[in-house]
C-alpha cells in the first residue's frame, strides 16, 4: 500500500480534523489557549464539512465545465475519435454480484459513457488500474459493466494507472497508437478540470463530458444547514479536487517539456 495513502488520509478531512481534536486534548493543560484553538478549529471544520450548503457552494467553484447538451451527442463522432471514461474506485467482494464491482461514482460515469457511445457510435476506452495491487483492474470492471448491463463493448483497457495523471499518461499512449488525438472525456464534474489538464498536458485534446454535478440547489430542509453524512463525503471529494488542482501542476510535468 503506497505511503501517499497514509499522508492523504491524515492531511485531508476527517483525518486532519480528528488530529486537531486529539492535539487539543493533549495540550489542554500544557497550552490551554492553543488547545482551545485546535478544538474550535477541529469542531467547526467537522461541522462545515457536514453541511449540504457547503457542498453546493464549493461545487459551484470547482465544477467549471458545463454539461454536454443532448443535441451535441450525435455530432461527437465528427469531433472526437473515442470516449474515455475514468475509473473511480471499486467495492470489494459484493456477495450480490459474486465479486468486486465499480464504485457508485464509477457506475455513474459508466452509465453516461454508455449513453454517449450508443448515440454517437464512438469506441470506448476505460481507464483505471488495480486496487492496492489486487486484480481485477477498475478498467476491466468498467468494461464488464458496460458490456453486460449496457450492451456496449469496450475497445481499449488502460489497466496500469493509479492516479489521474497516470490515467492520462497511459491512455494517451494507447490513443496515439490508434491515431486518436481528441477524445470525449467522461468523469465527475468536480474531477473534470484536473482530468482535462492531465490529458491536455499529455497531448490529447478534450471534449468535456462531466456528470454527477453537485453545485445544484441541494433541496434540503433549512436550505442545507443541517449536518448530513452524505455531505461530509461530498465535501471530502471536493476538497480533494481543490488540493489536487493546486498540487498537480507543481508535481507533474508535460510530456512535451
Amino acid at each position: 500500500m503506497p505511503i501517499r495513502y497514509f499522508f492523504k488520509q491524515l492531511l485531508l478531512p476527517p483525518g486532519v480534523l480528528l488530529l486537531l481534536l486529539l492535539l487539543a486534548w493533549w495540550l489542554r493543560r500544557r497550552a490551554p489557549k492553543l488547545a482551545a484553538l485546535c478544538f474550535v478549529t477541529g469542531l467547526v471544520g467537522l461541522w462545515l464539512m457536514s453541511l449540504p450548503v457547503v457542498v453546493e457552494w464549493t461545487a459551484r467553484l470547482v465544477e467549471r465545465e458545463p454539461a454536454l447538451v443532448e443535441a451535441q451527442w450525435k455530432q461527437l463522432d465528427e469531433e472526437a475519435g473515442a470516449i474515455v471514461v475514468l475509473g473511480a474506485g471499486r467495492e470489494q467482494s459484493d456477495p450480490a454480484w459474486g465479486g468486486d464491482q465499480p464504485g457508485y461514482i464509477a457506475l455513474e460515469r459508466l452509465r453516461y459513457a454508455a449513453r454517449l457511445a450508443k448515440t454517437s457510435g464512438l469506441p470506448i476506452l476505460t481507464s483505471g488500474g488495480l486496487h492496492y495491487g489486487q486484480p481485477p483492474s477498475e478498467a476491466m470492471l468498467g468494461a464488464e459493466v458496460l458490456q453486460r448491463d449496457f450492451g456496449v463493448a469496450t475497445r481499449w483497457l488502460e489497466e496500469r494507472s493509479r492516479t489521474t495523471w497516470e490515467n492520462a499518461v497511459f491512455s494517451a499512449e494507447m490513443l496515439r497508437a490508434a491515431g486518436i488525438e481528441r477524445v470525449v472525456l467522461v468523469t465527475s464534474a468536480s474531477h473534470m478540470s484536473r482530468s482535462r489538464w492531465c490529458f491536455e498536458q499529455n497531448g490529447i485534446e478534450v471534449i468535456a463530458a462531466p456528470v454527477g454535478f453537485m453545485g445544484v440547489p441541494n433541496g434540503r430542509p433549512l436550505n442545507g444547514w443541517l449536518p448530513e453524512a452524505k455531505a461530509f463525503w461530498q465535501n471530502g471529494m471536493l476538497l480533494n479536487e481543490v488540493v489536487g488542482m493546486a498540487v498537480y501542476p507543481l508535481v507533474y510535468r508535460s510530456a512535451n517539456d
